[in-house]
């Protein structure tokens, strides 16, 4: 009977929202605040609630288990046990659940993943909804990590660059969004590209200057001290922006993977880019989608191609896995793939360290460990 009362009552405390770590292995502490309970609410309450909370414990259970596409756990797809390839590592580019697109893990997991392998941050990315404000929440559960949100500029703020939403991020408590994002998935070059269409949301006006919203949205991250990205701008046009960014006193300024797909930029522009101030992100999703993946219709790049990417500029340029979609690998996997295919590829390991961890971390406005 008292193992039935404690069970229950641990149910109850799930659906009540206390703070259940602090009964762990405490079996007086739940007798005492099962008799307490008993005497407020009445045995039929007390069962109706309790057996509806372990339900909603086991259903939500079984949804995680079947939410990964392997039907593998977090902790198995990403095998993360503490890594010292992984240890001290920053992905500030990646895409968790929740999202208006189907994600191989949820945030919350996430974290608790990759802090157990040893990373020191992450910087959650959504082309529909922003991530800061869960980013505080996660802080709360799992408070000794590095954990970051972003906002991007797409339709669900609007139909054009929306300074409001921008300043609205930078203000929100705890102060974690990190970064704001052009326009991606609603941004015109990628609508000119993929559907010969030239609508969407533009960063620049017909004559090529970049329009008065978008150097409003310079001015608020120059001032909150974040980045302001590219998304998914043509190479030409991050090319102005960064000229102008300069201009307006962006000291965060990133050119978003400019080894990826029709965003893909020469070395001589990744070059210019850098002259102007630019921080430069090179994804390694692009060498890790293409056939028999889940992102089946793009060019995969080749681990030597990427390496000449990031040799570039080591001291400018930072690397971001820019996964978490349906049928790929894992973000803590792909991270793996990534510095293994590096050092395989003749990068030093103090050009390694720039690339996934100092450069990344400085970014988010992290200090020197």
């Amino acid at each position: 009977m008292l193992q039935i009362k404690l069970l229950l009552l641990f149910f109850l405390v799930l659906q009540t929202g206390e703070n259940t770590h602090k009964f762990v292995g405490n079996q007086d502490c739940f007798i005492k605040m099962y008799e307490e309970l008993k005497t407020t609410i009445s045995r039929r309450t007390f069962l109706k609630r309790s057996v509806a909370a372990g339900g909603a414990v086991m259903a939500g259970s079984m949804l995680s288990a079947g939410a990964f596409v392997s039907g593998k756990s977090p902790k198995e797809q990403s095998g993360n046990t503490a890594d010292g390839m992984l240890h001290g590592v920053c992905d500030i580019h990646l895409h968790c659940a929740p999202d208006s697109k189907v994600r191989i893990t949820d945030e919350l997991s996430f974290v608790r993943d990759a802090r157990r392998t040893g990373y020191r941050a992450v910087m959650f990315k959504s082309n529909d909804f922003s991530c800061h404000d869960r980013a505080y929440l996660i802080r709360q559960a799992v408070p000794d990590f590095e954990v970051f949100g972003s906002m991007c500029m797409n339709r669900v703020h609007g139909g054009r660059v929306n300074p409001f939403a921008a300043e609205k991020a930078v203000n929100t408590t705890g102060g974690l969004c990190r970064c704001i994002w052009m326009p991606t998935q609603d941004a015109v070059y990628q609508n000119l590209s993929c559907c010969g269409k030239k609508e969407g949301i533009p960063v620049l006006d017909d004559s090529g200057r970049v329009l008065p919203e978008v150097v409003r949205v310079m001015e608020i991250c120059a001032e909150a001290g974040i980045i302001f990205a590219t998304g998914h701008s043509s190479p030409e046009e991050c090319i102005t922006l960064a000229r102008k960014a300069r201009e307006v006193g962006v000291g965060k300024f990133v050119v978003t993977h400019a080894n990826s797909g029709i965003w893909t930029m020469t070395h001589e522009q990744i070059k210019r880019c850098i002259d102007l101030g630019a921080w430069i992100e090179y994804s390694y999703l692009t060498n890790l989608w293409g056939p028999g993946t889940g992102l089946p219709d793009f060019i995969r790049l080749s681990d030597e191609a990427f390496a000449a990417f990031a040799r570039i500029n080591p001291e400018r340029s930072f690397i971001t896995t820019d996964l978490g979609q349906a049928g790929m690998p894992h973000p803590i996997e792909g991270m793996r793939r990534c510095i293994e295919a590096l050092l395989r590829n003749g990068l030093a390991q103090e050009d390694v360290d720039l690339l996934v961890r100092r450069n990344p971390s400085e970014l988010v406005g992290l200090a020197e460990p």
